[in-house]
């Protein structure tokens, strides 16, 4: 039987080192999660050291968690200058010119109990007029028609069919976590770590000295410093996995613009000669960045080619940043757990780095310590096990999109396109051709309907289906598909305009600008 646990245990001192998204969602959740008489949560940071702050498109995973946080959705996002996202747009990707969304929601219905790709590839070798893929997508067709409403909770309907993620200002929605934190018993120190101090037998942190000359110790002690790992990297030595020879690019230059009229509900990534550029629509301003590869593309011709595609006029000077894609080996050594991009980077093609600071979150919740007790290496054992899963499917997730092209004559495309994939990646891709399954995972990112639509939409066609579904008559699946497209089209016409649902539901007033 597991001991309750005790009040008569001094409550396990837990220190944040850093602040940003990382640091405020993990102060936030660990608050929420965690009884506050055993846990006492300390975050250290410097508003002198600037956040990385360019992650404003989400993933739906992140209304779970403000949810568990019990945040109101229409404050926080008036609060934010958010916007609502419903997919990811991506032009370009698959050939020159072309363009397919990557929607939040389901491609049709299981019917006889087979997923609907079976049906829809058996009807298309037939010859039947089944359309094109993406129609029978309630969430991709409410991209095209820039509309926005919440989700119908009758499962019968098809407006039941899609979910929904965010588009905000990451340095204000880190302001409003740290307000909501600090009200609820997290204490923030303001100051630059100098000195990491390890015990001389036992290797674990025991305390951190500031510039102020204060000491923090800690019993355990979670790293949010950023790229430089400055605890788990630095001080406990656990080594880097380099992923840039499957994610070449290693710099993006970000500059936000002012808004224009309208305010799509998605994300749009566009290729782009030596990477792929982002635009993500906020109340109050456009986000705009290009990702780059810097042996196929200068910072001049970065330059160029981001101030050329912005829509409105320009904010602020364009900045750089400078990364490696790749993980830690471990995410858990010691009594040391990073979060965010201390303990990995995968670029912001998928807008996966929100949700992978929220998995560490609540995985480490679910795997604190008890007051009291020994940092077990079970527990770090299972921490790095989930930690290994959400990172590793994730960049599959990406390199499916680099490799799977057909933009040739162009260096960076053409090398993508020829690389050695990871086995794990090249597996799912030989399985999809060969029979139509895709991917359905219970642990990590990016389910069923995600890697159909970046699969099919950028041209990997099956060559087979699940020949279950020969048992049912042709015309009668014609039919059915028919009729969904029909009823994908018409409820998608009749909802409101985003921009005007933003207006009724969320309207945000005038902020200063964070760059």
């Amino acid at each position: 039987m597991q001991p309750s646990s005790s009040t008569s245990a001094a409550p396990l001192r837990v220190v944040i080192v850093g602040g940003g998204t990382a640091g405020w969602m993990c102060a936030a959740g660990l608050a929420r999660l965690l009884p506050e008489t055993d846990y006492a949560l300390t975050l250290i940071e410097s508003d002198e050291i600037g956040t990385v702050g360019v992650g404003e498109a989400t993933l739906p995973h992140i209304r779970e968690f403000n949810a568990m946080l019990g945040l109101d959705e229409a404050e926080f996002m008036a609060a934010t200058q958010g916007s609502f996202k419903l997919g990811i747009e991506f032009v370009g990707w698959d050939r020159p010119g072309g363009r397919y969304v990557h929607p939040f929601g389901t491609f049709g219905e299981r019917w006889g109990g087979l997923d609907f790709q079976h049906h829809w590839l058996r009807a298309k070798a037939a010859g039947k007029p089944v359309g094109e893929f993406a129609e029978h997508s309630f969430a991709a067709a409410m991209c095209r028609e820039g509309v926005f409403d919440m989700p119908d909770p009758d499962p019968r309907s098809i407006r039941s069919t899609f979910s929904y993620a965010y588009h905000f200002d990451a340095g204000l929605y880190a302001r409003y976590l740290r307000g909501w934190a600090t009200q609820r018993g997290v204490q923030r120190i303001e100051g630059k770590i100098v000195e990491v101090l390890r015990g001389a037998e036992t290797g674990l942190v025991e305390s951190v000295s500031l510039e102020s000359g204060a000491r923090i110790e800690g019993d355990l002690f979670i790293d949010c410093s950023g790229f430089r790992s400055l605890l788990l990297g630095q001080n406990m030595g656990v080594a880097w996995q380099d992923w840039s020879e499957w994610l070449p690019c290693d710099r993006a230059m970000a500059v936000p613009c002012a808004s224009v009229a309208g305010i799509t509900p998605f994300t749009r990534s566009t290729a782009q000669t030596g990477g792929w550029t982002w635009r993500i629509p906020l109340q109050h301003r456009i986000g705009n960045g290009y990702v780059f590869s810097s042996a196929f593309c200068s910072e001049d011709q970065t330059r160029e080619t981001l101030l050329g595609a912005i829509d409105g006029t320009p904010l602020a000077e364009p900045r750089v940043l400078r990364f490696q894609a790749g993980r830690r080996e471990r995410g858990w050594e010691g009594n040391v757990v990073a979060v965010g991009l201390s303990s990995g980077f995968l670029e912001p093609l998928e807008s996966t780095s929100i949700f992978l600071i929220q998995a560490a979150v609540t995985d480490l919740a679910k795997l604190m310590p008890r007051p009291g007790g020994a940092i077990g290496p079970r527990l770090a054992a299972e921490f790095n096990r989930l930690f290994a899963i959400h990172y590793d499917r994730t960049r599959d997730f990406l390199v499916l999109h680099y490799t799977a092209n057909a933009r040739h004559g162009e260096p960076l495309w053409d090398h993508v396109r020829n690389m050695a994939l990871p086995d794990s990646l090249a597996h799912k891709i030989d399985l999809f051709r060969s029979s139509g399954r895709a991917p359905d995972y219970k642990l990590g990112l990016f389910s069923r309907d995600s890697w159909l639509a970046v699969l099919m939409g950028q041209g990997i066609m099956p060559q087979a289906w699940d020949r279950q579904a020969d048992r049912a008559p042709l015309d009668q699946v014609a039919e059915r598909l028919s009729d969904l497209r029909e009823r994908i089209a018409s409820n998608a016409a009749a909802l409101p305009a985003h921009a005007d649902f933003l207006a009724g539901y969320c309207p945000a007033g005038e902020v200063a600008v964070v760059a």
